[in-house]
């Protein structure tokens, strides 16, 4: 069977059968949401550069097509993400490309500081929130860029007179430290002379990873804890070979995948350590064993899913990309949970699929209660994100009969072979095409 798929619009969905308990060991792709701030920084290298491990997911190509049509050079062969130095001459990201990914303006900045101006579109990616760039626009004018917005589009100016070492706070009023804010703020001073400061940074994995690769490549950092980041620009950023990281979002979801089934998963060449402390916290909770075996991690739930009180929060908190996941596993623990979304405060799409499951769910404001154990049915549903439809998957896991899933595009854009994992561990699936009304 195969799983993979790239066009935008996506007509396939995946019918899962359930009650099989998933046994055996899968292993843990790169870190996508990681990749995608370092497909990013690579613009900024004077130098080729290869990085491995690379996710072989929608969003990558996306990211290469953006590069090679913004004058970088980049090829993506199996896990490698290959940059050459380019001749920046139109910075300009097409509308196609930067609706369908969330970290344009990331690609912008890193453009910005290349070519002194970049046009690009609004950002694009999942659709449970509206994401603002505020954060990202400010970092740009501290840096001394002329910004001018218009509806859909965002046109920056910086010219070599304005270029200056600068201070920016990525700080939001409703979701904390901005990641992708803190990571504009990095590439902007990576390449000015002089040092420049991020107050409030956010300290997430994908900031922590992007900032290693900018000072293995030459740019000064230095971390003042969670009150600033400091940057010290260069006139040459090198190249070489830079890993990506193993995604522990990926590696979560698998984990209550076998969970909820009553299975034993193990993930190879995923240490524990790559979990964050509030992620083992809740697991543990809920009832979830988590071992260190073998340079691999070994996760079961032996006496059944346990009701939980959560909220998401910022590293090293339990991550909002696992709520949804988590949402559907406690609908088997017997209790009441309640989850509290304190990152993307709307974050629900997957709330009412679930219902059609069974489930009982509800929405308070951030507010998520789960009531359980919900005897699953299955059904037909679509998943409408990314980690919507991993929700979707985890709870067909468990209902008795056969599901159907659509959302298969973004099942793509987060994963390389998340159905091919769960069917070496056993679940019964199958992709097929659907009927065009």
């Amino acid at each position: 069977m195969s799983d993979t798929t790239t066009p935008h619009t996506d007509n396939r969905a995946v019918r899962i059968t359930g009650g099989t308990a998933l046994i055996g060991t899968v292993q843990v792709q790169g870190s996508k949401n990681i990749a995608l701030h370092l497909y990013a920084a690579a613009q900024l290298a004077d130098e080729p550069l290869t990085l491995t491990g690379a996710p072989e997911i929608v969003d990558t190509g996306v990211c290469a097509e953006i590069l090679n049509r913004t004058g970088t050079p980049a090829k993506v062969t199996g896990d490698l993400f290959e940059t050459a130095p380019g001749d920046i001459r139109r910075p300009v990201i097409p509308d196609t490309l930067g609706r369908r990914i969330r970290t344009t303006a990331v690609m912008a900045a890193a453009l910005l500081t290349r070519a002194g101006e970049v046009t690009f579109p609004t950002p694009g990616g999942d659709a449970f929130c509206h994401r603002l760039i505020d954060r990202h626009l400010a970092a740009m004018e501290a840096a001394g860029a002329d910004v001018e917005i218009t509806p859909g589009r965002i046109r920056a100016h910086l010219s070599s007179g304005n270029r200056r070492p600068f201070s920016t706070d990525a700080a939001t009023a409703k979701w904390g430290p901005s990641l992708g804010a803190t990571v504009t703020g990095m590439l902007l001073a990576a390449r000015l002379r002089g040092t420049s400061s991020i107050l409030n940074p956010s300290v997430e994995p994908e900031v922590r990873v992007t900032a290693e690769l900018l000072a293995a490549g030459g740019v000064g950092i230095e971390w003042e804890g969670t009150a600033a980041l400091w940057v010290t620009g260069t006139d040459r950023v090198t190249g070489g070979t830079f890993p990506v990281p193993p995604d522990r979002l990926e590696a979560a979801t698998l984990g209550l995948a076998g969970a909820i089934t009553g299975g034993l998963v193990h993930l190879g060449r995923f240490p524990l350590g790559s979990f964050p402390d509030g992620l083992l916290a809740v697991f543990a909770d809920a009832g979830i064993e988590v071992t260190s075996v073998g340079g691999g991690t070994t996760i079961r739930c032996p006496a059944g899913p346990r009701p939980v009180q959560v909220a998401t929060g910022p590293h090293p908190g339990f991550p909002t990309d696992v709520q949804p996941q988590l949402t559907a596993f406690l609908t088997q623990a017997s209790g009441t949970s309640r989850v509290e979304e304190r990152i993307y405060t709307e974050r629900g799409t997957h709330l009412g699929p679930l219902r059609a499951f069974g489930a009982v769910v509800n929405a308070d404001g951030p507010v998520i209660t789960v009531r359980g154990p919900s005897p699953l049915a299955a059904t037909d549903v679509a998943g409408e994100d990314i980690r919507a439809v991993t929700a979707l998957l985890i709870a067909a896991l468990a209902a008795e009969g056969t599901s159907t899933i659509r959302g298969m595009y973004h099942l793509r854009r987060g994963y390389s072979s998340l159905l091919r994992k769960l069917a070496s561990l056993g679940a019964e699936l199958t992709i097929s095409d659907l009927e065009t009304p």
